[in-house]
């Protein structure tokens, strides 16, 4: 084409508005690399930037693992990487992290997250793993045993955050909850086939929700293919509650859902019995929690080892973030930490 002819019209690109409808035009923090001061004033507000995960008590957790140079860590739910980050700055020179996630979308960002931070790979390891597999992932690398071991139970922003996963209450997504979207069944084909009796004992097992019985029988059976449409009928079944428990029994559900269908209950109790013969002798393990089933069944499995001579010490109680940290970032005001020494 000569430089006289005419150029093709090109449409120019349709400017969303001020209140788009799209979740990625509506957060520019989905972009920090290209929005950095949108970031920055969603953190100086005290809220958790879309698609980013803040790291929850880190000062306490790098307390009592005591992180030294050259040492081992293992971090059973590698996240957005913010805690495994911390770690590996404090196991230099010498040190090593390998970081467990089964999530197959934010797995492979976090890793070249981290490697672009410098952390090669002979200082960090990404391994594609539910956090039960941690003996089979240290006995793959030639390992008998940790250092330092931590799990973070919490679900990550990332996942909350982002509508097509399907965790949140807030905006419509398809109703998934799998962390893994290549394995299982999704939380709609989950209630489907759930009878009412069943769903009653799975919300009060996974959530202590106290009206399962009504929200069951309005749920159990129904197809809802979207988590909107799950939240609005979880709210028509309790006609006669404020709209301040409505919402807490929509948030349960929804809990209790996403933890059957990843069956974390039965991956935790695993990685439980584990847990000591995966640490080095004088190794530290510590673990968050979120809710009452978690840390019931960490206090229970921490306090059986100890009595069986698998562990020497281990936290007397629960440690929470601090009021500072939960005004900053609301997420940590759930949070339980507890720790154990082999």
């Amino acid at each position: 084409m000569s430089e006289d002819a005419p150029q093709p019209h090109r449409r120019r690109p349709r400017y969303p508005g001020r209140n788009p409808r799209r979740f990625e035009d509506k957060y520019k923090e989905l972009n920090p690399e290209k929005y950095p001061e949108t970031v920055a004033h969603v953190l100086a507000s005290g809220k958790t930037p879309a698609g980013m995960h803040v790291p929850i008590m880190v000062p306490e957790i790098l307390d009592v693992l005591d992180p030294q140079p050259g040492e081992l860590i293992v971090d059973c739910t590698l996240g957005y990487g913010g805690h495994a980050r911390e770690l590996l700055g404090r196991i230099q020179p010498g040190g090593r992290l390998i970081g467990l996630d089964v999530d197959p979308v934010e797995q492979p960002r976090t890793e070249q997250r981290l490697c672009d931070l410098g952390f090669g790979p002979e200082t960090f390891l990404a391994r594609r793993s539910n956090f039960a597999g941690l003996p089979k992932v240290l006995a793959t690398e030639g390992l008998t045993g940790a250092d330092c071991i931590l799990a973070d139970l919490g679900v990550s922003s990332m996942q909350i955050d982002t509508p097509a996963r399907g965790f949140s209450v807030k905006i419509p997504g398809p109703l998934d909850m799998r962390m893994n979207p290549n394995k299982g069944q999704p939380a709609s084909a989950l209630l489907l086939h759930l009878q009412a009796d069943a769903l009653a004992n799975l919300l009060q097992e996974n959530a202590d929700e106290p009206r399962a019985a009504a929200i069951s029988q309005r749920l159990a059976g129904k197809n809802f293919p979207l988590t909107t449409d799950l939240a609005a009928a979880i709210r028509l079944a309790l006609p006669n509650v404020s709209d301040d428990e409505r919402d807490k029994s929509v948030r349960r559900v929804f809990q209790a859902l996403r933890i059957a269908v990843n069956e974390e209950f039965t991956a935790l109790d695993t990685l439980l019995r584990a847990l000591p013969e995966c640490l080095n002798p004088g190794g530290r393990v510590a673990i968050l929690t979120f809710h009452s089933g978690e840390d019931r069944r960490v206090k229970k499995a921490f306090q059986s080892a100890l009595r069986e001579g698998r562990y020497v010490e281990i936290s007397e109680d629960v440690t929470r973030a601090s009021a500072d940290e939960c005004r900053a970032n609301p997420r940590a005001t759930s949070a339980k930490l507890r720790w154990a020494r082999r």
